[in-house]
């Protein structure tokens, strides 16, 4: 926890600038069904979830190299967990969406022992593959509605602005996390297993353990992000809910926003629902709303390749939320060079 108040110390302006837009952020999200509209509130939730999957996508893309084309998987499994235990057993919402991370984390430590012997496109097919067969799984279940789907009764009863704080909670718990991991030793390897994997298990640095934390952590968080979605939507259908649609969505989020940085899922996350709720009112569009949103993804990577927040950063070295651990105690103890 040190090293998350050290990420706030007012000791330059920026700092104050960092801390005073972190707080105006969370004061605006806890306040904002007071006095926002419905539609808002809408839009807000879907960005707390959209946000959260790019945060968990660029955990394991971003810093430990498992470009993983199979997270839908896990917003299938939390869902379908959540809907049977709160519909069979009457079990509350919220430890239904626990339940539905716990089962993903399950499913997770399972493949990881075949997928993490396995590296670039080989793990992102693999990662699929597997995402794949478990929809042949879902809907070959008569408790799980086969392929018509189940509907989650609870969820008939909250209010939009329950739903909005299940999302906005979620992403704030999330974005505190990922700051405390990635300024723990285990960030500090993950930095390293980011540059150099190879460089990085001559190190030291335990590869497995490190990607299986990860996978772990991405699991259970995105099973939480899609019992909450469905919570929101009420009726999970199987093939809507294990869609690629998912990855494509955290793919385009992490890289519009900036790989391997904190604020990039962010700043991502609400461009993309921006842009795709904007474009599903467009119906002469059809389903060009995809296309449309790849070209944009290719003409952002060919302007910025280190994506909006990763080139602003590069070039101004302004950070709202930094990963950095605060080294400066250590600097003062390097000795003078030799000259």
């Amino acid at each position: 926890m040190k090293q998350l108040f050290n990420m706030f110390k007012l000791e330059s302006k920026a700092s104050v600038v960092r801390l005073a837009c972190v707080i105006a952020a969370v004061a605006i999200l806890f306040t904002l069904p007071a006095w926002g509209s419905k539609y808002a509130i809408m839009m807000v939730t879907l960005m707390g979830i959209y946000i959260t999957l790019g945060h968990m996508w660029n955990l394991l893309a971003g810093y430990s190299g498992l470009v993983s084309l199979g997270q839908q998987m896990y917003i299938g499994v939390g869902a379908f967990t959540l809907a049977v235990f709160s519909n069979n057993f009457g079990v509350p919402l919220i430890i239904g969406l626990l339940l539905g991370g716990l089962v993903s984390v399950v499913i997770s430590v399972g493949l990881s022992y075949l997928l993490l012997r396995m590296k670039g496109m080989y793990f992102a097919i693999a990662s699929w593959m597997f995402a794949e067969a478990m929809v042949l799984v879902i809907v070959n279940l008569p408790s799980l509605g086969k392929g018509q789907g189940l509907f989650i009764v609870a969820a008939r009863a909250l209010t939009d602005a329950q739903k909005y704080y299940f999302s906005v909670v979620l992403l704030l718990v999330v974005t505190l996390v990922m700051v405390i991991l990635l300024r723990s030793k285990t960030g500090l390897g993950l930095f390293a297993i980011r540059d150099n994997d190879t460089g990085a298990q001559t190190s030291g640095v335990p590869l497995f353990r490190s990607k299986l934390i990860c996978m772990i952590i991405a699991s259970f968080v995105t099973g939480v992000a899609g019992g909450i979605y469905y919570i929101t939507m009420i009726w999970i259908q199987p093939y809507t809910a294990f869609s690629i649609s998912w990855t494509v969505a955290a793919v385009f989020i992490v890289v519009i926003g900036g790989i391997g940085t904190i604020t990039g899922p962010i700043v991502g996350g609400v461009i993309y629902v921006v842009l795709s709720q904007y474009l599903s009112t467009l119906s002469q569009l059809g389903s060009l709303n995809m296309v449309i949103l790849g070209v944009i993804a290719v003409a952002v990577i060919l302007a910025a390749p280190k994506g909006i927040v990763g080139t602003l950063q590069s070039r101004f070295g302004f950070e709202i939320i930094s990963a950095r651990r605060w080294m400066k105690k250590y600097v003062d103890r390097l000795p003078e060079p030799l000259v």
